[in-house]
């Protein structure tokens, strides 16, 4: 049986094969054009090349790469069925080596030049190296076996103990997901997608790629959102569909009226996702640009779930309806479906959900309701016309930039350090990426001294902002750390520089 998400993309790379497919190159330098045949090729190419160093089904491989023709590797892995385990760029050795750990890869494939070492005892792959081999390699593609069920990634989302846990996202998820898309945004060949999220995050991969492989549509591909050179990128590639994050789009919000109304003229949909878009940008973006953008929701377990409507009230504030195929509940802490209106625990049920979490059973069982329905730990409630709002979060996630930032990852690293003895982390509103971490200490360190090794250790995203030493820790009636006081001082602007 064949993969359903290789069926889909066959589409085009098949059916599509001498269609553009692909313009990879930086802004404003040469551009490089790819057809779907050459994208089809390649991969196939590069599989060979896995193959060739061992990988077969099952086997997991990281990938720690900016975006690139080297992600290639994603169809490369689909192909053989081997399992992608996308790492973010800006994780340090302390972060990638308990990923490394937790999926055992075949590999870590990463550039040369990368600035943080590699975890020690790591096999690591030069992606160069790698690709010379794969031009080598004959084009046609591995015969491998793969039904719906099988998995198709390992993506790595932090749990509110702050050990990654590896979400198993399957062919069938990620294919039931950009069928979603394409039908709920009206994606089609005729559209033209200018990628500028980072590849390693679901937004990126799950949204962007796998809808520009189903639909046939075409790609551009930059290496990172960069606002200086967004303007040259709109004027040379002329989208018509384009996804960000509400940081994305606070500085795109900035750009000269004139500018975006003609840029924006030709540009169907915007999409926002992974952090809440807050009113005000929805509203300056909509001035500028004379276009709505468009929220939606979900997940790296659930993929997208809900959706402001594509012809309809976008409604500011709101993520919109379930999307086709996808239940929602809205329940209390016994599990009972609450009212209109009344806030309770949002809960999601659909083909996009994934398999269970990475060598993680007690964790898995507890994730789900009996029923199967994904217990997501968002706060939400349902409008009388079906429009969801989510409220806030169970847990005391950070959301900056659109990456998740878990409390307790930098409350470990930070109590191993010399003269802390006690730390908790709270998110400050930060006008241009939604929150920022805020650290609060108690101890003799030295603040100085505490920044230096989370900037050792961390990535970039989760580095506090400011390094505020209390006498002691704000505790509730049971003794736990009561952030929500920090969470109000750090509100007020009391979190130091």
């Amino acid at each position: 049986m064949s993969s359903p998400l290789l069926a889909l993309f066959d589409t085009s790379l098949v059916g599509r094969g001498g269609e553009p497919a692909l313009d990879l190159g930086p802004a404003g330098g040469p551009v490089q054009t790819l057809t779907f045949a050459d994208v089809e090729a390649r991969s196939n190419r590069m599989a060979g090349a896995l193959a060739a160093r061992g990988v077969r089904a099952g086997d997991r491989l990281a990938v720690q790469l900016p975006n690139g023709p080297e992600f290639l590797l994603f169809l490369a892995c689909l192909k053989l069925g081997a399992l992608l385990v996308p790492v973010n760029v800006l994780y340090r050795e302390r972060e990638v080596g308990h990923i490394l750990a937790d999926a055992e890869p075949t590999a870590l494939v990463r550039t040369g030049d990368t600035s943080a070492p590699a975890p020690s005892g790591a096999t690591v792959w030069d992606v160069t190296a790698l690709s010379a081999e794969a031009e080598a390699a004959p084009a046609t593609r591995p015969g491998a076996t793969l039904e719906g069920a099988a998995p198709a990634a390992i993506v790595y989302t932090s749990g509110t103990t702050g050990r990654a846990k590896g979400a198993v996202l399957t062919h069938a998820n990620f294919a039931a997901n950009a069928r979603v898309l394409l039908d709920a945004w009206r994606i089609t060949a005729a559209d033209r997608y200018l990628a500028v999220l980072p590849l390693f995050h679901v937004h990126g991969l799950g949204n962007g790629v796998c809808s520009w492989l189903a639909s046939g549509c075409r790609m551009r591909l930059v290496e990172r959102f960069e606002h200086d050179k967004a303007q040259r990128l709109f004027e040379h590639f002329r989208p018509t569909l384009f996804f960000g994050v509400p940081t994305v789009y606070v500085r795109l919000a900035l750009w000269p009226a004139d500018v975006a109304r003609r840029l924006g003229a030709g540009v169907r949909l915007f999409v926002s996702g992974s952090a809440p878009l807050p009113a005000p940008v929805f509203h300056a973006f909509a001035e500028r640009f004379g276009r709505a953008i468009l929220e939606r929701y979900g997940m790296t377990e659930t993929l997208m779930t809900l959706g402001n409507p594509y012809d309809g009230e976008r409604r500011p504030g709101s993520v919109g309806r379930p999307f086709a195929s996808v239940e929602t509940r809205i329940a209390d802490g016994e599990g009972c479906e609450v009212g209109e209106g009344v806030t309770g625990g949002l809960l999601v049920r659909g083909p996009s959900v994934f398999a269970g979490y990475w060598r993680r059973p007690e964790a898995t069982a507890a994730a789900f309701t009996p029923d199967g329905f994904f217990r997501t730990g968002d706060l939400a409630a349902r409008a009388a016309d079906g429009y969801v709002t989510l409220r806030g979060r169970a847990s005391d996630l950070i959301i900056s930039g659109g990456f998740n930032v878990y409390p307790s990852e930098i409350e470990g690293l930070l109590v191993e350090q010399t003269g802390v003895s006690e730390a908790a982390i709270v998110g400050r509103p930060d006008a241009t990426r939604g929150e920022v971490p805020v650290a609060y200490f108690v101890g003799s360190a030295d603040p100085e001294a505490l920044a230096a090794a989370c900037a050792r250790e961390l990535a970039s995203f989760k580095r506090p902002r400011a390094f505020v030493r209390v006498a002691a820790l704000p505790r509730n009636a049971m003794g736990k750390v009561d952030k929500r006081q920090l969470a109000q001082v750090a509100d007020a602007g009391g979190g130091g520089g």
